[in-house]
């Protein structure tokens, strides 16, 4: 089974809930960390030495002759992002904000001086945790687009990984959002669990978030992180009651968190006795009955 951890936002403790959840589930799954452009699940599972990597080429940036340019200026005036400049009389293209859409290249009178060159646009990466089980993760390289692709191939290594070790499951810590990377990370899952904290702005971007899952006829589920920051706000239970979005879990705020983190450990196991901890350990139980097929209820 494929089960995608998102959340609409930043910010809201996605990722500390997914080490948290990762740690006590049964090690029959490969994790994957499908933020590209920040990924930190590896460090919040200790992960501190990559076991392979592989290059991503697949970006695309313009490059002008100077050879055969003639100065003419029409790149500089119809490219759409103003990525070229005339610098010491010649036009030239900067590669780490160009979007490579050749607007330049079909507007250039001079044929062939114009042309598209392939980048390298990040690094995909396998580790193992000190958990018993492997993490794919990804970085974006400065610059570049293709996060979603990035996302796409990290997933495509987890089968992989999934059928030479005879993996069960997997599980995608998506980015916040609801760009490429989250509809890569969404598209093809089983079931996705999103995570929310009781606040206006929080309730409007998962919300954005399950337009994505529903998209894709995905069941949701919903956590709700920090849930007794806001003890007034009821919105995120009125919306998951009209959506019909079980809520699997209620987390409450717990100083614990940013403890273990500095320690570079999920949570629970830095502070088992924490009421943050009891409370993830609950969700646990309700993930395994999703991974097993079931679809569990309200708390």
């Amino acid at each position: 089974m494929q089960l995608v951890i998102a959340s609409g936002k930043g910010g809201v403790g996605k990722s500390t809930i997914t080490a948290s959840i990762l740690y006590l589930l049964e090690k029959d799954f490969v994790a994957v960390d499908a933020d590209a452009e920040a990924p930190n699940l590896g460090l919040l599972l200790g992960v501190r030495e990559w076991k392979e990597e592989r290059e991503h080429i697949g970006a695309k940036v313009a490059v002008i002759n100077q050879e055969s340019c003639v100065r003419c200026g029409i790149c500089y005036e119809r490219c759409p992002y103003g990525v070229i400049k005339l610098l010491e009389g010649r036009y030239v293209v900067n590669e780490l904000t160009c979007e490579g859409c050749n607007v330049c290249g079909l507007v250039c009178p001079v044929p062939g001086t114009i042309s598209l060159e392939e980048r390298r646009s990040g690094v995909i990466r396998m580790a193992e945790t000190p958990y018993g089980f492997p993490i794919i993760s990804a970085q974006l390289d400065v610059g570049r687009p293709e996060s979603g692709k990035l996302v796409t191939e990290e997933k495509e290594w987890a089968r992989s990984l999934m059928e030479e070790r005879g993996l069960s499951h997997m599980i995608v810590d998506s980015a916040a959002g609801i760009g490429c990377q989250v509809i890569a990370s969404i598209g093809g899952a089983d079931a996705t669990v999103l995570i929310a904290e009781p606040t206006p702005s929080s309730l409007s971007d998962v919300m954005r978030a399950h337009k994505v899952v529903q998209h894709f006829r995905e069941p949701a589920y919903l956590i709700i992180n920090k849930a007794d920051i806001n003890p007034g706000f009821r919105g995120l239970h009125e919306w998951a009651e009209r959506e019909g979005i079980p809520i699997i879990g209620e987390v409450p705020y717990d100083p614990a968190v940013p403890r273990s983190m500095s320690v570079m450990k999920p949570v629970v196991e830095a502070f088992p006795d924490s009421k943050v901890s009891r409370a993830i350990m609950a969700i646990a139980d309700r993930i395994r009955d999703i991974l097993n097929g079931d679809r569990p209820g309200r708390v």
